[in-house]
């Protein structure tokens, strides 16, 4: 009982220990984030930032940085060494609207390179090494206004390449290798928003004048084909004629640089052939000279166009481009209110002001040759009142007015022409006549009757012959004593010479 019991020594806790750190330190090496990831909204260390906008030029890149700032809406990525665009690459930018590639060493656009890019509306592509345009680079940019593509190698365009591109405003592919375009692509789009389409300073040889004829007018003003080897034609030359009549800056502000070539066998005959065009003076009128026929309408009426021109045997399909750059074809727009028929009229069921404007009637062979056939320049106006008629009636009933007004106030308002006539006579004194021609009135009757003489109690008109005496030249026409009665002398005064003679009534005989 003295002696006591070994004690058993306690198992150490030091490997629970460790193993409770290793897990501890597990768990916070996997929540913790590398050290090498950058933040979500730190700038990439070759670029420069601001709120919106991120410029990554001249860094000679060769890829785009991982990570990019979202708040971003333009990115310059001009002047570097980047050769491709990897996909949805732009995915961490939903507010791009501007993008800037230019001068950089691109060939080719893989499928997806511009997805997730919907609100892009200006893209500069120039100054790459594209080789074509292939339909599937830009389907994504639904957004897109501007492209430009000039100084690249591009030999070839699809004629699917800009087919989704419903904002299109501007393309401009100058400066490449193209020998062809397809024009009858961008038709579609002229009804639309295309307003510039270069072409200039291409190796174009030749050019469809007859589609570029069908194009709307807002898309030959700004299409650029000057600085190109174009065969020399009348049907070319016609056309850019007209369309400097017109006043078209593509023609307009390039006007020397446009230049055709004399023949294929020399490659440097070249002329400006719109600055020296005495070598196409004899050219025949062709169809783009002639101007639109003006077709005036009132608003309601029903309107039926037609092109009175020869039509080609082969054509099978007519078509109407209205002056808001719609296409019409049989049966006609959505809305009937126009319709084309099978032998090419078009008709305006009833019209209206907007419908003002200028129709143009094209016939189509095949999907790619249109032919232009006449224009026809609509104008709607509202009916005018017969304001005019009103007017010319009252007029002339005023003037009736008037007229007879004048007439009586002439009548009853005339001053008297002698101031001694416009007295009354005193009545003690004998009456007064103004002049030679007046007449004296009396029913006296005389006091004396001379020998020969007959008495009457009636009054007789008596007329004077005029008198052959004359003195100094004026007329003596009566002397006091011719007259035998002194007690009621008749005496008849005159005046001056410029008085003249006229008929006296009296009952008063007067002897010869």
């Amino acid at each position: 009982p003295g002696t006591m019991s070994p004690r058993v020594p306690a198992a150490p806790l030091w490997p629970r220990v460790a193993k409770l750190l290793l897990l501890l330190l597990q768990l916070c090496a996997q929540g913790r984030p590398p050290r090498t990831s950058p933040l979500p909204h730190s700038c990439p260390a070759a670029c420069i930032c601001t709120s919106d906008l991120l410029s990554c030029s001249r860094q000679t890149l060769q890829r785009v940085p991982r990570a990019l700032p979202p708040t971003a809406t333009m990115l310059d990525l001009s002047h570097n060494a980047l050769t491709q665009l990897h996909d949805r690459w732009l995915a961490a930018l939903p507010h791009l609207e501007a993008l800037h590639i230019s001068h950089n060493q691109i060939k080719d656009l893989s499928p997806q390179a511009f997805h997730n890019a919907s609100y892009l509306r200006h893209l500069d592509l120039s100054s790459n090494h594209l080789h074509a345009v292939e339909p599937h680079y830009f389907d994504a940019l639904v957004s897109l206004e501007e492209l430009l593509l000039y100084n690249n190698r591009i030999t070839r365009v699809d004629e699917n390449a800009f087919t989704k591109l419903s904002g299109l405003r501007k393309v401009y592919l100058s400066w490449n290798n193209l020998t062809t375009f397809p024009f009858h692509s961008v038709q579609g789009l002229g009804s639309y928003s295309l307003r510039t389409l270069d072409l200039s300073s291409n190796s174009l040889s030749n050019i469809p004048v007859e589609e570029l004829a069908a194009l709307p007018e807002n898309i030959r003003n700004g299409l650029y084909l000057h600085n190109n080897p174009v065969r020399c034609s009348c049907p070319l030359y016609q056309m850019l004629q007209h369309w400097k009549q017109r006043g078209f800056s593509s023609v307009k502000d390039f006007f020397e640089e446009h230049t055709c070539k004399v023949s294929d066998n020399v490659p440097r005959s070249l002329i400006k052939f719109l600055k020296y065009s005495h070598m196409f003076e004899n050219c025949s009128v062709g169809p783009e000279d002639m101007h639109p026929v003006l077709y005036p309408a009132i608003v309601g009426q029903t309107l039926l166009l037609a092109c009175n021109i020869s039509l080609p045997a082969t054509a099978t399909t007519y078509m109407w481009i209205s002056p808001h750059h719609e296409p019409i074809k049989h049966p006609g727009n959505s809305n009937r209110s126009l319709e084309v028929y099978h032998n090419g009229s078009l008709k305006i069921a009833a019209a209206k002001p907007w419908h003002s404007g200028v129709y143009v009637g094209l016939a189509i062979n095949s999907p790619r040759n249109f032919s232009r056939l006449c224009e026809v320049n609509v104008t709607v106006h509202y009916r005018k009142p017969d304001v005019e008629t009103f007017s010319t009636g009252l007029t002339t009933l005023l003037g009736c007015i008037v007229s007879l007004v004048l007439v009586i106030m002439y009548l009853y308002l005339t001053p008297c022409r002698c101031l001694s006539c416009c007295k009354k006579p005193a009545p003690p004194s004998p009456p007064q006549e103004c002049s030679a021609q007046s007449s004296i009135l009396s029913t006296t009757p005389p006091t004396t009757d001379g020998p020969n003489r007959k008495v009457s109690t009636n009054k007789h008109v008596v007329f004077l012959e005029p008198v052959r005496e004359t003195q100094n030249g004026k007329i003596h026409l009566a002397l006091s004593e011719d007259f035998p009665d002194p007690k009621h002398p008749k005496v008849l005064q005159f005046k001056s010479d410029s008085e003249s003679i006229s008929s006296v009534f009296s009952d008063t005989p007067i002897v010869s």
